[in-house]
């Protein structure tokens, strides 16, 4: 007996000078310089920086790491409870080590093999190995780390208080898909901030603290759910929770609301906007005040101009139609052959196990987006899809409220809020805006009869429904988006006033002299349609859009405060408030009209569907004087579409606004915020106090013409222009000056004879 005794004492021995040993080598520096005291005393973490919502939810982060720190009165009693029973029951006690836990490791763990019990890590080691990591110098790796953690915890047990120590911990743990630090994992795994967190879902997530893969909530929900419970235990055994709320809180469901905005994102694509803004805004910073912030690093908080109410409703809008419209989509594309002519032409170019049907993650609209398909099939599924997006604004401020990009930011991410489509009919408010700007009435009379334009290969638009003959007031062929008087109403107005209402609108006016411009052949973003009908609604003040509208740093000083930017565009208040009046007619009887009939909208709107000549291009824009709403519909590629009154924006853009509208409708207080009532002056309101549509009759021909000689603005007579540079496809009407011999011809044809005419 006294042998073996004397047999431990020498190992004892042996470990001991071992132990003094490598404290003497760790401490000299021999394995690498310990952080100095003023280091440990300046210990500040990389943390994420954070994008809100304008009613405080968070949208999304920018980060090297993903981690939100917290401070001690953000962090519940039953967290740091949890931690403590399970990790390091002498927390309060020890001094950074916990000799008795090294005793329990040395017996029961190594000499006995009883895995069961535990590591010897204090929560303050384990803290040093969060925040320094462990260097990989050989055998002697996990030993040296050991004893270089203790004399580092040690000398953090000096400068911090144990409430600090806990606040670092927790601020500095892993818990795994590249999160770190609480804050971050009650957000990714219950969507809410750490003082919410109950104590079932904190014993939770403590217990990842152990394997933070292998007891994840999401992946292995029967693991996390059993360690959840021994957490539990472990905190009814210290006497932190009463027998009976363990009895509660074990038989409580998991209860996880995953939240990562790399797989579900309901403001990505607005995310990937900001972001692009906020680095602009601290360079310019850097530049004005020479001071640097990381916006990856230094935990900046980023408070933008969006409404996730608004937001929700823009996604459900577009959820509840697109996939319905989908579908009949689909059908007609096989019925039309289109898909089999597709599918033999991919085949030739894929081989093997392309052709192989396997499981893959496609968008799809449904909860789980795993599906059996082979490459070939997920190619056209894309192919063949329709996508949407949605643009709101709030006119008087140039506030982004709702920003619906694409069908879904993790699988489609392009921008199609920043990408070009033709913009149709949508562009047809612009020239008649134009050309109430200068002095044409809305009851001026516009031609509705087929012409043909020799000089540019036979040009001959048509109207859409193929009813043309006699004429038409100009407010009517607006609200009923008519092609040929738009085409008649171009040549009245002239090319360099359409460019200068462009130019106040924001829009591109460096153009030609383009007629089909009158049908919207221009290519413009759903973000400047929607600006550009933003002064519409705001009666002629232009408000530059607006998503930021603060930055603070991590401590909350504003670094960076936005302006809101309003300027006079240039266009009349009267002239804004006459196409108003009209664009309402276009609601209440025009090519909008589904809205008050299929959606029951009762609010105060006005609005303008938009459709290109091949139905590629779906439009509906929309707007009162508290927001502004744009929606556009397609697939990527041109020659996926309908071929009917399926693909019209009334049909495919419109009754996303009408979802929209009737839910704004049903909550009385986004009702009285966003949907105010337009007010109109009473020239306005009697701009369309004229027939409609006027027959061809000779009288009538005799007189308009006399009209357009004698009463038309000197400043309404069409320049001449340039046509080398003039397209076939893009075909342009030359303009002639009214000289006296053109005003004797008309004499000529209105008092001679009829076989003159």
């Amino acid at each position: 007996m006294r042998f073996l005794i004397r047999i431990l004492l020498w190992i004892l021995s042996i470990l001991l000078l071992g132990y003094l040993t490598l404290v003497l080598l760790i401490t000299s520096g021999t394995f690498g310089e310990l952080p100095s005291h003023d280091q440990l005393a300046k210990i500040n973490n990389e943390q994420a920086s954070l994008i809100y919502s304008s009613d405080g939810v968070i949208i999304g982060k920018i980060f090297a790491s993903n981690r939100t720190n917290v401070d001690i009165s953000d962090i519940p009693t039953h967290l740091i409870n949890a931690l403590v029973a399970t990790e390091d029951k002498r927390f309060f006690i020890h001094q950074g080590v916990d000799s008795r836990s090294y005793v329990r490791v040395f017996f029961r763990t190594i000499i006995m093999g009883d895995e069961s019990a535990g590591g010897g890590s204090t929560i303050t080691q384990q803290l040093v190995k969060n925040l320094y990591g462990r260097k990989n110098i050989g055998v002697l790796t996990l030993p040296i780390s050991k004893v270089r953690e203790a004399i580092l915890a040690t000398r953090l047990e000096k400068i911090y208080s144990k409430n600090d120590i806990i606040v670092l911990y927790l601020n500095t743990v892993a818990f795994g898909e590249n999160v770190f630090g609480i804050e971050a994992a009650a957000h990714r795994y219950f969507s809410k901030k750490t003082k919410d967190l109950t104590i079932d879902e904190s014993a939770l997530l403590i217990g990842m603290l152990k394997a933070n893969t292998a007891y994840n909530p999401r992946l292995h929900p029967e693991r996390a759910l059993d360690r959840r419970n021994q957490v539990l235990q472990l905190m009814n055994d210290q006497q932190y929770i009463t027998k009976n709320e363990y009895l509660k809180f074990s038989n409580e469901p998991i209860g996880l609301k995953y939240l990562n905005f790399n797989y579900d994102a309901p403001a990505g694509y607005f995310a990937v906007q900001v972001e692009k803004q906020a680095r602009e805004i601290l360079n310019e910073i850097k530049n004005q005040t020479n001071r640097e912030y990381d916006i990856e690093k230094d935990g900046l908080i980023i408070k933008t101009t969006l409404d996730m109410r608004l937001q929700k409703l823009a996604i459900e809008g577009v959820r509840s139609h697109i996939p319905k419209m989908q579908k009949l989509l689909d059908e007609e594309l096989t019925k039309k052959g289109f898909k089999g002519t597709w599918y033999r032409k991919i085949r030739a170019h894929l081989k093997g196990n392309e052709l192989k049907a396997e499981p893959r993650e496609v968008f799809d609209w449904s909860e789980n987006p795993t599906r059996k398909m082979s490459k070939a099939d997920s190619l056209w599924h894309y192919y063949s899809m329709l996508n949407a997006s949605v643009l709101m604004m709030e006119p008087q401020t140039g506030k982004i409220r709702a920003y619906v990009g694409g069908n879904n930011f993790r699988f489609l991410p392009y921008d199609l809020n920043q990408a070009r489509h033709q913009a149709a009919s949508t562009f047809k408010p612009i020239l008649y805006a134009s050309a109430i700007e200068n002095g044409i009435s809305p009851c001026t009379m516009l031609n509705n009869e087929l012409v043909s334009y020799p000089k540019y290969d036979g040009w001959m638009p048509n109207n859409y429904d193929r009813k043309t003959g006699g004429r038409v007031a100009m407010w009517y062929a607006l609200a009923h988006s008519m092609n040929i008087p738009s085409v008649d109403l171009y040549f009245k107005t002239g090319h360099k006033a359409l460019a200068e209402t462009c130019e106040a609108l924001g829009l591109p006016h460096n153009f030609g002299d383009v007629p089909s411009l009158a049908l919207g052949t221009m290519d413009l973003t759903p973000t400047e349609m929607v600006s550009a009908y933003s002064v519409f609604a705001a009666k002629g003040i232009k408000a530059e859009p607006m998503m930021i509208e603060s930055i603070a740093d991590s401590y909350g000083h504003d670094i960076f405060k936005a302006r809101e930017l309003r300027v006079a565009s240039g266009i009349k208040a009267e002239t804004t408030e006459k196409l108003t009046a009209i664009l309402q007619r276009v609601v209440n009887n025009g090519t909008a009209a589904k809205l008050r009939t299929d959606f029951k909208i009762k609010s105060n709107v006005a609005g303008k569907t938009g459709t290109n000549q091949d139905y590629t291009d779906a439009w509906f824009m929309c707007f009162s004087p508290s927001v502004t709403i744009g929606v556009w519909v397609g697939a990527m590629t041109r020659d996926v579409h309908f071929d009917g009154k399926y693909g019209t924006g009334g049909a495919l853009a419109m009754p996303i606004t009408g979802s929209i509208l009737a839910s704004l409708e049903a909550t009385p207080k986004l009702q009285n915020r966003y949907l105010q009532p337009i007010i109109l002056g009473e020239e306005a309101i009697n701009c369309m106090d004229c027939d409609g549509i006027k027959s061809r009759s000779r009288s009538n021909e005799i007189l308009e013409e006399l009209e357009n000689v004698f009463t038309e603005p000197a400043k309404r007579l069409p320049e001449k222009v340039n046509h080398q540079n003039d397209k076939p496809q893009q075909p342009v009407q030359p303009k002639k000056d009214v000289t006296p011999e053109k005003k004797r011809n008309i004499f000529k044809r209105i008092f001679g004879s009829k076989k003159e005419e």
